[in-house]
């Protein structure tokens, strides 16, 4: 009797964590709601980023916006920072935080991995027609948006062939046409930003 009891009780539990996986599975697989008041922006819209003003950019600009707080962004940490390491001698990439939490920029470095570039400016994102994360979005060296959308189709990156943001840069690097993309690629998926609130650049 009592091995039955122990064994209903596995059961159960097995059933109930297999119950939240799939929930979770099916949860990030929809795409992320538009947000009101939404403004698009179109592909190869030039884009003046006053936080990047200071810099000369004189290289394709790589905008990863990211939030410690979401899942999918945390997720998607070690393929980002497999592109900062292939990529890094011809582009510049920046970390744009969209949190309402406070964080500083070492914080930041610390969860990639990576000593890199890091702004806590939510208007970046409304520049760039972005409303969720992780996304990513390539300017050229005339701050031309090239690419914005999904890094992968799997949102643990783990499907080579839907490395979207890869391809993209891939095809600039090369000077190659733009590739044709699917939904996937170009519909956001993952968490919905928060508004930043009072949280400000610091560099402690």
């Amino acid at each position: 009797m009592k091995k039955l009891i122990i064994a209903a009780w596995l059961g159960i539990l097995l059933t109930g964590i297999f119950t939240l996986f799939w929930y979770l599975e099916w949860i990030y697989q929809l795409p992320t709601q538009v947000p009101e008041g939404y403004q698009f922006v179109k592909a190869n819209q030039v884009v003046n980023i006053p936080s990047l003003s200071g810099k000369i950019l004189d290289k394709p600009v790589f905008l990863h916006f990211f939030n410690p707080s979401c899942p999918c962004s945390r997720f998607n940490i070690p393929h980002f920072r497999s592109l900062v390491k292939k990529y890094r001698h011809t582009v510049d990439f920046v970390i744009v935080v969209m949190s309402d939490k406070d964080y500083t920029e070492k914080e930041i470095q610390n969860r990639i991995g990576e000593k890199v570039e890091v702004l806590f400016d939510a208007d970046i994102a409304r520049l760039c027609g972005v409303y969720s994360t992780p996304q990513a979005v390539i300017l050229d060296a005339k701050s031309r948006i090239n690419y914005r959308g999904n890094y992968n189709k799997s949102r643990y990156c783990a499907d080579t062939k839907t490395e979207y943001a890869r391809i993209a840069l891939d095809s600039l690097m090369e000077n190659q046409s733009n590739p044709v993309f699917d939904q996937f690629a170009l519909k956001a998926y993952g968490c919905q930003i928060p508004l930043c609130g009072t949280n400000k650049q610091r560099l402690e």
